[in-house]
């Protein structure tokens, strides 16, 4: 807590609250100047209502161009409403979405999936990191199909990234995909940060939606330069009658749809959503490389996109929070943090970050005399144990338990918030 004198006069001061450095999610951060700029500009005179906007009808040909394939879109508010309104179309009231348990259907969006289907059913299965395992799979697709007294397999619903910032390869999608379609399900893809997927691979989006099986796409902006914009990318078009009025009865239809239409045709204009999320992706990478050799600090595998697990000491927890940095922490097991990056990101903000957490380190281990740290890379075995047997991850992503919140500091009250989002 730093206090100035104020240019307003004598006496006056000002108390500035340590800065606060998030590396909480991706959605912490602004616009990008691009997109902030599209917004702008259509905001000068008149445009046709409810997504009949040039604006609009050039998005959609940009999703087109991008997919390689004639495609319909739907600009949606959130990437909630994206997913929901996609299963919505995709399963009746008695069928299942079968789902990896660390999705975001599955634990943060408060039952919208269930509500907007009509009373569709999720099942968690389970996967290395939040990949969905494909044997679990094979085994759900058929488990009582045609049995009238239970939810029938409907749906599948891949998570790309993941959860724990994995990427699917498109063969893996492909054979999830195969496998799902060879029982007659439909395939959806919660492409909150698709675009950090495609970066991290170098491939063609078309490889890991449409050619691959998926039938829906959710597709994230909001997390990689957006401001108000996710969207809903129809590649099955015989969905989108259904899915236009599903939109409107959601409240999703918007009159001056220009504005997120907008926002959209910026993102994919000159690979904006590519460049931002290579960057969100390095500075990961860079954060990975400065960890990974301080004392006590213990990473969860290779980060592939922008989010990092690991396992710090509590001392060093608590004099992060005290610094003003602001992540995750408390909600998978003691001392497992998230750190996530962003195009906004800087390499000051995570050599910042990576000096902190080296320093405070250094201080804990000269004053619990070498205590309780030793120095390694990556987990150990043993530490593979201690998470989730079921999952196949070092620690589990599934909110077993509530963030902790410290009221006695400012900085760490607005750090946690009340609950762990993406």
């Amino acid at each position: 807590m730093t206090t100035v004198t104020s240019a307003g006069g004598p006496g006056l001061t000002v108390t500035a609250m340590t800065p606060y450095r998030s590396f909480t999610s991706d959605n912490t951060a602004g616009g990008a100047p691009e997109i902030i700029a599209a917004f702008a500009a259509a905001a000068s005179g008149q445009a046709p209502p409810y997504g009949t906007d040039s604006w609009t009808l050039s998005a959609r040909r940009r999703f087109s161009e991008i997919f390689d394939c004639d495609v319909d879109l739907l600009p949606v508010s959130t990437g909630s409403a994206a997913n929901a309104l996609s299963l919505a179309a995709l399963t009746p009231p008695w069928g299942s979405v079968l789902c990896h348990r660390d999705s975001h259907i599955n634990n943060d969006e408060c039952g919208a999936p269930e509500f907007f289907t009509g009373g569709a059913k999720l099942i968690a299965l389970g996967g290395e990191n939040a990949k969905i395992d494909a044997d679990e799979l094979q085994a759900a697709v058929h488990r009582k199909a045609g049995d009238v007294h239970s939810v029938q397999p409907s749906v599948l619903s891949l998570t790309q990234a993941t959860e724990t910032g994995a990427v699917y390869t498109p063969a893996e999608i492909g054979h999830l995909a195969g496998i799902a379609k060879h029982a007659g399900l439909r395939v959806h893809m919660d492409g909150a940060r698709l675009a950090n997927a495609v970066a991290a691979l170098g491939c063609d989006a078309a490889e890991l939606t449409w050619r691959a099986g998926v039938d829906l796409l959710s597709f994230g902006a909001i997390k990689n330069g957006g401001i108000t914009a996710d969207a809903i990318v129809v590649f099955d078009r015989s969905l989108t009658s259904a899915l236009s009025f599903r939109a409107k009865r959601a409240g999703q239809l918007a009159a001056k749809m220009r504005f997120a239409a907008a926002q959209l045709d910026a993102y994919l204009a000159d690979d904006l959503w590519l460049r931002n999320a290579w960057h969100a992706n390095a500075m990961t990478a860079r954060l990975e490389e400065g960890l990974k050799s301080i004392p006590g600090t213990r990473l969860a595998g290779t980060p592939q996109a922008n989010i990092l697990f690991c396992r710090l000491p509590q001392q060093v927890i608590d004099g992060l929070l005290d610094q003003g940095f602001g992540f995750y922490h408390g909600r998978w097991e003691p001392g497992v943090v998230r750190f996530v990056t962003s195009f906004a990101t800087t390499t000051h903000d995570v050599d910042a970050l990576v000096h902190a957490v080296r320093r405070l380190t250094a201080a804990a281990i000269e004053k619990a005399g070498l205590n309780g740290f030793e120095r390694r890379d990556q987990p150990a075995a043993a530490d593979v144990v201690e998470g989730d047997a079921h999952t196949g991850s070092a620690w589990p992503i599934s909110p077993a338990r509530e963030p902790r919140v410290r009221q006695a500091h400012p900085t760490r009250a607005h750090n946690q918030g009340s609950r762990t989002r993406r």
